[in-house]
């Protein structure tokens, strides 16, 4: 009985405390911030959130909270912009104030603000302007990449007969193909599919992409104080190291025959650019070892990932509605034929078309965008938001905006036709982002999504396995930071 008034007086002191922690959290009245659900101390509002499908909850709470709220994941403050019309004036009415990328510590601790995804300021400018040049030099948007595409297709195709119409999984061929075309770009050359190096590039980069989207890792970003109990971040730094190894090793016989007049790909050009800096002793050049490897690794994540997850939901879904395959059929069969389909044929293609931009809308390959962060303190619909302020655009809530689309959760391609059943574009149609930091390779992931698709469909019907109905199918996206389709097998019946 003697203890009874300390431990009393503990516990008292214990809620005063949290009590305390937890009036701070909610600083959210002050200066007119954005609402959102109350924060526990230290947690924040993790208990509210779906760790392996953050996107959706995040979607609830704005139905809540409306289009601009907070939520505090540990003690990080984010602002959640949720909704086509306000990711929009964000994005880009408000570009500059928006624009800065937020590093969470995994990304941190591997990229240390080198290279283009997870750089700010200066460097940023720097690498992306270059990159983008460079990109467009090597054909990104013109012939020369139609032609690097057209190729590959045929490699694909090949790889696909080869199942002789048995079931297979897509996931190798698809990423396979989709990586050789960043390959072709920045090392002047692409791989062979049975090329040892070259599968456990992919391979380690897909599983790269899958740690970063585990909850283990997303606890780390919350928490960092927790690294050394975290297996997947070990992981994920030894992956990184091997991947930097082996980008040394496919640079080396670059350098070797470097050719100031005969330029192959990126990497060419960011060497020659790195030697003339160095002749001319410019003082904090951005063109460094460091810059170049983690500019590869930024295209070659950022360029193989989304496509190819993109083209594997496309092939799911032709196979899960075959009504909707056998129009696409018939529609490449009336206007192209049996010839190879050609960026050109896009604009007499509509239905085609609108079943590839329906197919990037619900795949929603990258829901939450990458995290952008404040650059200034900045005033948005009327509410405060402080500079350094971690920012999600919740891109899930644009392309299933209930106000932008007449049927946001059905696979639906009449999103996209007019009632003379023609093409038309839509503003809410947003899968590469929008503003600064919309994705630099837009153009070329556009060009690849549909020659890949409509040369496979040329060839192809796609069908479930044997012994699974169409309505089996399931399109339950894997976990991972951006939405591949779950595993699963798909027969591919040559045409005759």
């Amino acid at each position: 009985l003697s203890l009874l008034p300390t431990t009393l007086l503990g516990a008292v002191t214990v809620l005063l405390f949290l009590y305390l922690v937890s009036s701070n959290f909610s600083s959210q009245q002050i200066g007119n911030e954005p609402p959102g659900p109350r924060p526990l101390p230290l947690l924040g509002n993790l208990l509210q959130l779906d760790l392996k499908r953050p996107y959706k909850t995040l979607c609830e709470i704005s139905k809540e909270y409306g289009s601009v709220f907070t939520i505090y994941l540990g003690s990080n403050k984010v602002v959640v912009l949720a909704g086509y019309k306000t990711v929009k004036e964000a994005l880009v009415n408000y570009a500059e104030e928006f624009g800065d990328r937020e590093v969470s510590p995994i990304f941190d601790e591997i990229s240390q603000g080198h290279g283009i995804v997870f750089a700010n300021g200066e460097l940023w400018k720097e690498m992306r302007g270059f990159a983008i040049t460079t990109l467009r030099d090597f054909g990104m948007g013109k012939r020369v990449a139609e032609d690097k595409i057209i190729e590959e297709c045929s490699y694909l195709i090949q790889m696909f007969e080869e199942h002789q119409g048995k079931p297979f999984e897509t996931t190798c061929p698809v990423n396979y193909a989709t990586s050789n075309i960043i390959s072709s770009i920045v090392y002047g050359s692409r791989f062979e599919y049975n090329d040892p190096m070259f599968t456990t590039l992919v391979e380690r980069a897909n599983e790269s992409i899958r740690l970063v989207g585990s909850k283990s890792i997303q606890i780390y970003n919350m928490f960092p104080w927790l690294a050394s109990w975290i297996k997947d971040r070990k992981q994920m730094l030894r992956n990184i190291e091997l991947d930097i190894k082996d980008v040394k090793n496919l640079v080396k016989p670059l350098q070797e025959t470097l050719n100031r007049d005969i330029c192959r790909g990126f990497v060419d050009r960011f060497l020659i650019r790195k030697q003339k800096d160095e002749d001319s002793h410019v003082k904090d050049t951005h063109f460094s070892e460091k810059n170049m490897i983690f500019s590869v690794t930024n295209l070659f994540g950022a360029g193989t990932d989304t496509t190819a997850a993109t083209l594997k939901w496309g092939l799911l879904f032709m196979a899960k509605y075959p009504q909707i395959q056998d129009q696409v059929h018939e529609e490449l069969n009336r206007v192209v034929g049996s010839r190879q389909v050609r960026v050109n044929d896009r604009k007499n293609l509509p239905y085609t078309d609108a079943v590839v931009h329906e197919t990037q809308r619900m795949a929603n390959v990258v829901p939450m965008s990458l995290p952008h962060k404040t650059s200034q303190d900045v005033a948005f619909q009327g509410y405060f938001i402080k500079k350094g302020t971690t920012v999600f655009p919740l891109l899930a809530s644009v392309l299933y905006d209930e106000s932008e689309w007449e049927s946001p959760h059905t696979f639906n391609p009449a999103h996209f036709l007019d009632e003379e059943s023609k093409f038309i574009k839509r503003d809410a149609f947003l899968p590469f982002s929008a503003g600064r930091r919309v994705c630099l390779g837009e153009s070329l992931a556009k060009m690849e999504l549909f020659l890949f698709f409509t040369s496979l469909l040329q060839h192809f019907r796609f069908t479930p396995p044997p012994g699974v109905r169409e309505d089996e199918l399931d399109l339950t996206p894997a976990l991972g930071l951006t939405l591949s389709p779950s595993r699963h097998e798909l027969c591919a019946v040559v045409r005759h």
